[in-house]
């Protein structure tokens, strides 16, 4: 299995797609909450590269349905929910969910013409890995990147999954991303908050998020994208 960490999603090339298994990190927070929709009973997350188009779609779909996103770190006049993965709760058990963030939605959106696409983050890192040696098929982690910056939080959660998938093949970037997790994995949290996206989490009063992120395996749920539109399910 060939292993290959691309920084963002500017940075593609068709090759890292076509046949290949790929893994979207927004660690802060896009994919984290994701993870956390799903293991909450969230039946289906609609993805959109902007925010007029996730509120058009949830406007005119009539079962029980939640908008969900940011702009600048905070819920946009109108949604439901931001982008904080510790809001969802039993109540949202069947939901589905409008989404659409800065940089994770858009990540996604960028990567969907690979084989199989998947969400990834640190709560899920392990189970990313045993999803990924199922496929059988060489890997594309893919890091969302802040505002079109390198996000080293996505790095480093591309390097937990690394850590262990264990695989005998990973470029230059994957081995200095699971450099970066292993130096930081006994706190994580600490490391986390010191990122760009950490940053700008903490400047908006979301602290509570990074720490949440920051729980290696705690959500052993992974989420699979496909389909046009575009939509995440438990995988």
């Amino acid at each position: 299995m060939k292993v290959e960490v691309v920084l963002l999603p500017k940075d593609l090339k068709p090759g890292q797609l076509t046949g290949r298994a790929c893994i979207v990190f927004d660690v802060l927070r896009a994919t984290t909450t994701m993870a956390a929709a799903l293991a909450a009973g969230v039946e289906a997350i609609h993805l959109f590269d902007n925010l007029d188009a996730a509120r058009a779609a949830a406007a005119v779909y009539d079962k029980p349905r939640l908008l969900c996103g940011e702009a600048a770190c905070v819920a946009p006049p109108g949604f439901d929910l931001g982008n904080s993965p510790g809001q969802f709760r039993a109540s949202h058990h069947g939901a589905t969910m409008f989404m659409c963030t800065t940089n994770g939605t858009r990540a996604l959106l960028a990567a969907r013409e690979a084989a199989v696409l998947f969400t990834g983050a640190i709560v899920n890192a392990s189970a990313v890995a045993q999803t990924l040696r199922a496929t059988g098929r060489d890997v594309t982690l893919l890091c969302a990147g802040t505002n079109g910056e390198v996000a080293m939080e996505d790095v480093i959660g591309a390097g937990a999954v690394i850590a262990a998938l264990k695989p005998d093949d990973i470029n230059d970037i994957a081995a200095t991303a699971l450099d970066a997790f292993e130096r930081g994995r006994n706190h994580l949290a600490g490391v986390l908050s010191e990122t760009l996206g950490g940053i700008n989490v903490r400047a908006a009063g979301l602290a509570e998020d990074i720490e949440f992120a920051a729980r290696l395996d705690a959500v052993p749920i992974v989420g699979v994208a496909a389909g046009d539109p575009l939509v995440v399910r438990k995988a």
